[in-house]
């Protein structure tokens, strides 16, 4: 019995990509995996074909010679077929795919890495960060080398194909059923070899050195916040792309404001009569001091509400409020006359009349009824 065209074993096109092919292998071998058709030798011979038809096609010296010479030109008994990928393998796979995992069956290169993601952290004031600022930062990181242009190779030569594993940068050990992939021992996974390394990278193709970068902070950012630079990170491996910069940022705390969120709060102290009369007192903003009316018979932990005076949001276009705490500070060092004055007004207030002091008498009678109740 003659076997079927392996590409139309997989039902793909004979221009079908490597991409396209595995796409193709996964969806049939999950349908028709003996663990999910158990009892239906029907669905093991597919299977089986499955796998022989993509240990092929899977592979780029096999599949040339397929393409060239047909079924002659390849043997599945031979290291091809039959290595009995389980449904757990299948997964794999997929998730080998999803995180950067694994590297593809039949040894086929992963190629270069891409260079590797930094992180800065950015201390601010609280200032700084309503407002926003622009800053300089120096990031030490392996940057491309621009004698050798990230090759590796001295000006005037190049990289040669390594003989190993001819450009696969992997290659494969197979004992019976088991094959066990691994990096190349001679091109330490590159895939290339470089006889004449560049004098400035020493044939790394990159080297490290210090930037500096001008980073824009917009306004209303908070600690926490991560502010990504594209392409600012590490240089990629043999010309691949730079990883990203992330900036974090971190607000040093303030001596007159504490944040939350959009929302900023202070303590402001005004003197017993600015609180027993009322009046106009100054609070501080971020913007410069503003008038703010307290009302008279002001008790001390009453919070104002200013609004619009807080911090403007850096994902939206929303304000928020500055909440001021108004504390009554109580004299110190008084002279004997100040004191003299201040038992006579005790005196005056703290007669027999209660509305004077409706917390404190409040207070006491809840007390002495406490202490009765808890005798009888």
């Amino acid at each position: 019995m003659s076997k079927r065209d392996y590409y139309e074993v997989l039902g793909v096109a004979k221009t079908a990509t490597e991409k396209e092919l595995k796409k193709a292998y996964k969806r049939l071998a999950m349908k028709c995996h003996p663990d999910r058709n158990p009892g239906d030798e029907k669905a093991v011979e597919t299977f089986k074909e499955l796998q022989e038809a993509y240990d092929v096609l899977g592979d780029g010296n096999k599949r040339a010679a397929y393409d060239q010479y047909g079924h002659a030109g390849v043997d599945p008994s031979r290291g091809g077929g039959g290595g009995g990928q389980g449904f757990d393998d299948i997964f794999g796979d997929m998730f080998g795919d999803i995180f950067g995992g694994g590297g593809g069956r039949g040894g086929r290169q992963r190629g270069p890495a891409r260079g590797a993601d930094l992180r800065y952290n950015m201390e601010l004031t609280l200032e700084e960060a309503v407002k926003g600022v622009s800053k300089d930062i120096q990031v030490p990181s392996l940057q491309s080398c621009d004698d050798c242009h990230g090759s590796g190779a001295k000006k005037g030569s190049s990289a040669t194909t390594c003989g190993t594993c001819h450009g696969q940068g992997q290659v494969q050990m197979r004992q019976g059923f088991f094959a066990v992939q691994q990096a190349c021992p001679n091109c330490r996974g590159k895939g290339k070899i470089i006889k004449d390394p560049c004098r400035t990278c020493h044939g790394e193709g990159r080297y490290e050195k210090t930037k500096t970068l001008a980073v824009k902070i917009p306004a209303g950012v908070d600690t926490g916040d991560r502010i990504r630079l594209g392409g600012e990170g590490e240089a990629g491996e043999a010309g691949a792309g730079n990883g990203d910069l992330y900036v974090q940022v971190h607000v040093k705390d303030h001596n007159i404001f504490e944040r939350d969120g959009n929302n900023l709060y202070c303590e402001v102290p005004i003197s017993f009569t600015e609180a027993a009369l009322g009046g106009e007192i100054e609070v501080p903003t971020l913007d410069g001091k503003v008038k703010l009316k307290v009302g008279s018979e002001t008790q001390s932990g009453r919070m104002f509400r200013m609004r619009g005076k807080g911090v403007k949001s850096v994902r939206s276009h929303s304000t928020g409020d500055l909440i001021c705490k108004v504390v009554v500070e109580t004299p110190v060092k008084l002279t004997e006359h100040q004191r003299k004055i201040l038992k006579e007004f005790d005196a005056a207030v703290n007669g027999s009349s209660k509305e004077h002091k409706p917390k404190a008498d409040g207070f006491f009678d809840g007390v002495k009824n406490f202490f009765n109740d808890l005798n009888s």
